[in-house]
């Protein structure tokens, strides 16, 4: 037991040490930030927190994240809980590909996409006129083919272990697939779908590789925008922590509410 303890409360502080010195470096002047750290500072100050406003855009850099992890979030889910379902419960031929396929992309890192998507977007905006690259729509489209991957693959999971009988149940009762998808299915599967749109929030809101190439001063995204924060002759480290927090804000808070359903869609999911 008290073996228990003590590892428990070590593990705390390692990982609450590291969120206490940016706290407390983000109430410091940038002087004292640059001198010698002090467990206990001394003259504390909320300045930083309104500066980071206006050392570089982050209003815009916020609302770009919002649009782009919203938008993402909503069609991944979307797409994801159809796909899944006709996965889940329809057998048809190249299933078991399709999904060892969707599996498989997760494999892939990220920058062996990078200059072949940057071409296509290109491309596509001085053949057609679509403005995919520097824009948040091309930017959605790129968070899309990470997260929704993983997304169906989280969901057949999930739907598997909802019972067929209540599909039947729904289809004597007069609903059709659709119908059967909207009124049983996906109301029984609300942890699981929480726990895809957490990953599928977080995995946009926090792309850093793809936002720092295929967006512009206007696009630009959180991940990228705290860059700003630096110069060439210095760094605004004390500006740069309070950032940091405020921007983990909303991915904290989403976590915490969201916490119970994202337990249980984990936990269905590993059992798959």
């Amino acid at each position: 037991m008290w073996t228990r303890r003590i590892v428990l409360t070590l593990l705390a502080l390692f990982a609450l040490t590291p969120v206490y010195v940016m706290i407390t470096s983000s109430l410091k002047n940038l002087q004292d930030v640059q001198g010698a750290f002090r467990w206990l500072p001394d003259g504390l100050t909320i300045r930083p927190y309104l500066d980071i406003w206006h050392t570089v855009p982050l209003a815009r850099y916020f609302l770009n994240s919002l649009i782009v992890a919203g938008c993402a979030t909503v069609c991944s889910v979307t797409v994801a809980v159809f796909a899944a379902y006709a996965v889940s419960r329809y057998s048809f031929r190249g299933r078991r590909f399709f999904t060892v396929t969707v599996l498989s992309t997760q494999m892939f890192p990220g920058i062996l996409f990078l200059l072949p998507l940057f071409l296509i977007f290109v491309n596509i905006g001085n053949s057609t006129g679509v403005a995919l690259y520097g824009s948040r729509g091309g930017l959605i489209l790129i968070c899309l083919t990470f997260s929704l991957p993983f997304a169906v693959w989280m969901l057949v999971g999930y739907f598997d272990s909802i019972p067929r009988e209540l599909d039947e149940a729904a289809t004597v009762d007069g609903c059709g697939p659709l119908g059967a998808l909207w009124r049983v299915v996906v109301p029984a599967a609300v942890p699981g779908i929480v726990a895809v749109s957490v990953y599928a929030f977080m995995t946009a809101w926090g792309e850093v590789l793809f936002a720092s190439v295929m967006t512009d001063d206007t696009t630009r995204t959180l991940a990228v925008g705290l860059q700003g924060y630096a110069s060439q002759t210095d760094v605004h480290w004390n500006q740069v922590m309070a950032a940091s927090l405020v921007v983990s804000v909303p991915v904290v808070a989403g976590f915490l509410l969201l916490q119970r359903y994202l337990v249980a869609g984990l936990t269905a999911g590993a059992v798959k």
